[in-house]
């Protein structure tokens, strides 16, 4: 297997992080980084991307989920609702890759939404709030659930609703990349050395 491939899954996995790591904030404490957001939201918008860096624009924009990724591969997290919110996405993503129907409609609606909402930063309300429904329209009717726990005072909100259904999208949006990009249980197993040599490099070029 060689570097490039895990550097991409690397990547794909950190775009997986730095979502969830927002869906974490919100939950617990109602207020995310705006910063982290774009980074993230702005890939559910790459349709045909040319490369994996492509989806997220610069490794730059994906760095906070690179250091999160790697305190994950070092075993270093100390949130142990963190991988389960992973492990959650990632059977949602196998969910979901088996349906063409969903993937048409979803893809679809995301074209309308991307040309509706032209020259917007995808933090804006107007964006959130298309993307936030466009997950409960296509992704909420699959199976399993993506449980997200936290405070009741802010999961109660419903615009903190709309931002973490926002930020699931995107995650889930890196899951599938990661798959696509042969991504498997082994990044996390048989490959954890070689993924976290692989977040370093990339850590270097942020």
């Amino acid at each position: 297997m060689s570097q490039a491939p895990t550097q991409d899954r690397a990547l794909a996995l950190a775009g997986l992080a730095q979502a969830l790591v927002q869906v974490r904030r919100l939950a617990e404490n109602g207020q995310a980084d705006a910063r982290a957001m774009d980074g993230v939201l702005a890939s559910v918008f790459q349709l045909d991307p040319d490369s994996t860096a492509d989806v997220y624009g610069t490794v730059s924009a994906i760095r906070p989920g690179l250091l999160r990724l790697r305190e994950q591969l070092r075993k270093e997290s100390r949130d142990p609702q963190f991988p389960k919110l992973v492990m959650g996405v990632l059977a949602l993503e196998r969910s979901y890759s088996r349906d063409d129907d969903v993937q048409r409609k979803l893809r679809d609606d995301i074209g309308q939404l991307a040309a509706h909402s032209a020259g917007q930063e995808p933090t804006q309300p107007a964006v959130l709030n298309g993307l936030a429904d466009l997950y409960v329209k296509h992704i909420s009717p699959l199976s399993p659930k993506v449980m997200v726990q936290g405070n009741p005072h802010y999961l109660n909100q419903a615009s903190v609703v709309g931002e973490i259904r926002a930020l699931l999208l995107a995650a889930l949006r890196s899951a599938v990349l990661w798959r696509q990009l042969g991504g498997s249980s082994l990044d996390f197993l048989l490959q954890r050395k070689r993924m976290t040599e692989s977040v370093e490099h990339l850590l270097q070029r942020s």
